[in-house]
């Protein structure tokens, strides 16, 4: 509040000497001679004279304003009070309305600069770079022969003739894979046919054995050989249809089987006579048995590899399904890697120094559902289970 004491003083005099004219008035509006307004009341707290509407007439209201508060003293005597109007209020909203004018007129500013500065970057960045998004979306689906259109005038101008190029090797590189399948079929043809002979001799020689023979025992022996040897015999022929990158053209042919083949199957891929309990209910699924042999084959070589413990198979029917689930002791994996373990060369952290490529439950999965059921894994507390789900028939 601006200082005004001499003034003040000089009013205060002059009030006392009208003392007798000023205690006439009752609420009146009186023009103010002075730079500030004032008000005057009686010691009843009777409002004699005011100069401004709105300001503050009593005591109370005048000390919650800050208003200047003081005596008139008429003959030694205290006459009445006269209050000095403190403008802080009218001050501070005439200085809040001009901050807001500017605060708005530069708000406005920034929005033009920021629109004319959105066209300019529209322009110059963002339309280039959807060009170059549009372009990966066209080499993502395949589209090697369209070629970037050059455009030196933008910012990623000189980008465009590399990502050209990049296109360029693509089409070179995509002309070397296939020629790198081609010869990589050939070759599998290629071995797939020198596995068979070695194989057949194989069997050739446990077949006279299997003459020679008198003990049971080795009998036995020679007769699972034999059975292994067959399945080899099997898998090498699928070989020449397809891959591992290939697996839906593996053929897979279901048909109506009994649960005791697969207790049959169980005990043939169990190589390390790791199953301790086997309960394998009577009924009939819908399988292909030569797909099963695969199945329980990397289930149990997964689990010889990766738990090295005795091996629980139980089986229980669920809503039109036969399950089978195989469960080791192994400590399982851990429960974040469930949900990846089935995918394609996908190995879990516990596979660390251990042979493998990651790829037996993919095509477990693959083959179980191409059956009609399902695959699924899970950590059973000890370990890891494997559930395999059949149709019934």
């Amino acid at each position: 509040m601006p200082q005004y004491t001499t003034e003040i003083n000089r009013l205060i005099i002059d009030t006392g000497e009208k003392w007798d004219e000023i205690s006439s008035l009752d609420n009146d509006f009186v023009e103010s001679g002075e730079a500030f307004d004032y008000a005057v009341i009686d010691n009843e707290g009777r409002l004699l004279c005011y100069t401004k509407e709105d300001m503050s007439t009593t005591v109370s209201s005048a000390t919650g304003h800050y208003d200047i508060i003081r005596d008139i003293g008429v003959n030694g005597e205290t006459a009445g009070k006269l209050i000095v109007h403190n403008p802080y209020a009218e001050q501070k909203h005439s200085s809040d309305v001009r901050n807001a004018i500017m605060i708005g007129s530069m708000a406005a500013l920034m929005i033009m600069i920021s629109v004319v500065y959105f066209i300019i970057l529209r322009k110059r960045v963002v339309d280039p770079f959807r060009k170059l998004k549009n372009f990966a979306v066209r080499v993502a689906g395949g589209d090697l022969e369209t070629p970037l259109e050059m455009d030196r005038g933008n910012i990623f101008g000189a980008f465009t003739e590399s990502f050209d190029i990049m296109r360029e090797e693509l089409k070179a590189s995509r002309k070397r894979e296939e020629a790198a399948v081609k010869s990589r079929k050939e070759l599998i043809a290629e071995l797939s046919h020198d596995i068979k002979t070695p194989v057949s001799s194989i069997k050739a020689m446990v077949d006279y054995l299997e003459l020679v023979t008198q003990d049971e025992e080795t009998k036995e022996t020679l007769k699972s050989i034999n059975s292994k040897a067959d399945r080899i015999d099997k898998l090498v022929l699928n070989m020449f249809h397809a891959t591992l990158e290939e697996l839906e053209q593996l053929e897979v042919n279901p048909q109506e089987m009994s649960s005791r083949e697969i207790e049959n199957i169980i005990k043939e891929c169990d190589a390390l006579k790791r199953v301790t309990e086997a309960d394998i209910k009577d009924c009939m699924v819908y399988a292909d048995k030569l797909r099963l042999e695969q199945v329980f084959g990397n289930i149990f070589s997964n689990s010889y590899k990766y738990a090295d413990t005795e091996i629980r198979v139980t089986s229980f029917f669920d809503d039109g399904f036969f399950v089978i689930e195989v469960s080791d002791k192994g400590g399982g994996v851990p429960d974040e890697e469930l949900d990846i373990i089935m995918e394609k060369f996908c190995r879990g952290t516990n596979a660390a120094g251990k042979e493998g490529s990651g790829i037996g439950l993919y095509i477990s999965h693959y083959l179980i559902g191409q059956m009609g059921g399902e695959l699924t894994c899970r950590n059973n507390g000890e370990g890891f289970t494997v559930s395999l789900s059949f149709r019934l028939i």
